[in-house]
């Protein structure tokens, strides 16, 4: 949970994306304090037997265990698929599962490129920092985010769509299972030095509104954040922003930190020392 975020020197994304809402609004903290749901065009009306079969499922894990069935049989990313025998000139295929973990790994790398340059196409919200601030889109830290961002090996079978996949299925099951009729929750990320945030307003020394990046990781556990800096940025996160929680899949991902991936922006954040 270390990847951190830029001085807001430039607008905070595209004019246009897939999901019908202003990029700028999805970025700012009006969004945040009154969030609207979002949905990439066309994704469950191309998928109804997806969603068909998501709809029989009683719980949460037996929803993670179909939606896993559907990913393996529309795009071929078991392990016995994704993974080539020693000698093999098998092509690796890419999945959204790699990307996750390669996340929880280091966000700054080819994986959290891939993600970030999703989030850019799909809502428009631009990335601001990838290894160092990206203060020029024309200037060598975009370049080289973009250069990752289409590296051919993550490109291979239809990554994006997966992406896109995720993030429906993950909305359906915060209203369906993990968070119904809720439209927040309380999150925390763990920073050192506040100054190297975009800092936007600071009405005081523990208030202040941050633009974080634009995907970034919380946590819903303080004590984990507190491991990850010496103070505390606190904040309630629209649930139309999550990408992925821990407990959506039956698997291991993100779960030790409890962490979430949340459409990043500007959030209305309280700061404490530890």
């Amino acid at each position: 949970m270390d990847d951190s975020s830029s001085p807001p020197r430039r607008g905070p994304g595209h004019s246009t994306n897939l999901v019908g809402r202003p990029s700028a609004f999805m970025a700012s903290p009006g969004f945040n304090d009154a969030p609207v749901a979002l949905h990439i065009w066309g994704v469950r009306e191309m998928n109804p037997a997806l969603f068909t079969m998501l709809d029989q499922a009683e719980t949460l894990p037996e929803a993670g265990e179909a939606f896993l069935s559907y990913m393996v049989a529309m795009f071929g990313i078991d392990p016995e698929q994704r993974e080539a025998a020693p000698g093999s000139r098998k092509r690796f295929r890419s999945s959204f599962l790699r990307l996750i973990q390669g996340w929880g790994f280091d966000s700054n790398g080819p994986e959290g490129a891939v993600l970030k340059g999703w989030v850019e196409s799909r809502f428009g919200i631009l990335p601001s920092f990838h290894k160092e601030i990206i203060a020029d889109l024309q200037g060598p830290v975009w370049q080289a985010y973009v250069a990752e961002r289409m590296q051919s090996r993550f490109h291979d079978n239809a990554i994006l769509v997966q992406l896109d996949l995720l993030f429906e299925f993950c909305q359906w099951a915060i209203a369906r299972f993990a968070y119904p009729g809720q439209s927040h929750i309380t999150l925390y990320r763990g920073i050192n030095a506040v100054d190297r945030h975009g800092i936007l307003e600071q009405p005081s020394r523990r208030e202040a509104v941050i633009r974080l990046n634009n995907l970034v990781s919380f946590s819903s556990d303080r004590e984990v954040a507190d491991c990850f800096g010496d103070r505390i940025l606190t904040t309630r996160v629209p649930l139309a922003k999550v990408l992925f929680f821990p407990g959506l899949l039956p698997s291991h991902l993100l779960r030790g930190e409890r962490e979430f991936l949340v459409l990043g922006g500007a959030f209305r954040v309280s700061i404490e020392d530890i």
